[in-house]
């Protein structure tokens, strides 16, 4: 047998056995590639994810340090509210006690105690003098309102509407003057007589602007001439209570009045 006849069919097997292997690991290698690129973006998905984690445990830890934060002032609120709410309690019960009368009011709206006294408790008729009754009155408030300095107090004058009498206008122009010099003669007395902190208190005058009953019975102009004593919440007594006044600086110095100039005068004729 010829050689040709079988060394050409043998070199032509060997050929497609080797391009058979060479495609297959040109295919392979494209699968490992493949393989490779897909595993490195894994691995930066993985990183990523691994980073946002990182970040979310963060977050969330910042929040739970937050809500930790919110929960403590949440409670330290309502122990204040709770205190709040102890001592006006204290302070009504209190005043009911130390003002137990049929003639004395006692109310609570908005935090702030409204002290509702007649002006007949207080005062004769027509006058602003407190009177001996009423100054017993006023001693037992200020003995209560001793063991409150942190609260203001404002003193309310009153009136109906009748208008003053004649022979009172002297003193009195309206029933403005009159509530108002109620209302100061009270202030001075809780202060002078009963030692209650100036700083405490202030004195309104409303006059018959304010009434709480209607004006045209008897009865109701009777419930208006009143005297109330307003005690202001903690805290809006501690945002109206003025500050200490600074140190005034020296007034200046009356200016000298320049004297005029006189010429010679000539004598009398």
């Amino acid at each position: 047998m010829p050689k040709s006849t079988w060394v050409i069919p043998s070199i032509l097997s060997v050929l497609l056995v080797v391009g058979a292997l060479g495609w297959t690991v040109w295919k392979r290698g494209n699968e490992l590639a493949a393989a490779q690129t897909a595993l490195e973006a894994s691995q930066k998905t993985a990183e990523q994810t691994a980073a946002q984690a990182l970040g979310l445990k963060a977050d969330v830890e910042t929040l739970q340090d937050s809500v930790k934060e919110l929960m403590e002032q949440l409670a330290e609120a309502e122990k204040e509210r709770e205190t709040v709410t102890k001592t006006k309690s204290t302070l009504e019960q209190e005043m009911r006690a130390a003002l137990n009368s049929k003639d004395i009011t006692i109310s609570q709206l908005q935090g702030k105690l409204t002290v509702n006294i007649l002006d007949h408790v207080l005062f004769d008729s027509g006058e602003a003098a407190v009177k001996p009754e009423g100054q017993e009155i006023l001693k037992r408030l200020a003995a209560v309102l001793a063991m409150h300095t942190n609260r203001t107090i404002h003193v309310v004058g009153h009136t109906d509407n009748v208008p003053i009498r004649a022979g009172a206008r002297g003193r009195f122009a309206s029933n403005w003057e009159l509530s108002a010099a109620r209302a100061t003669a009270a202030v001075r007395f809780l202060h002078e007589q009963a030692g209650v902190n100036p700083r405490q208190l202030g004195a309104l005058g409303y006059g018959e602007f304010h009434p709480v009953a209607d004006n045209s019975t008897t009865e109701g102009r009777a419930k208006n001439r009143r005297i109330a004593v307003v005690v202001l919440p903690e805290e809006l007594a501690a945002n109206q209570t003025p500050a200490p006044p600074a140190s005034a600086p020296p007034a200046p110095a009356p200016p000298t009045e320049a004297v005029p100039k006189t010429g010679p005068t000539s004598p009398a004729p």
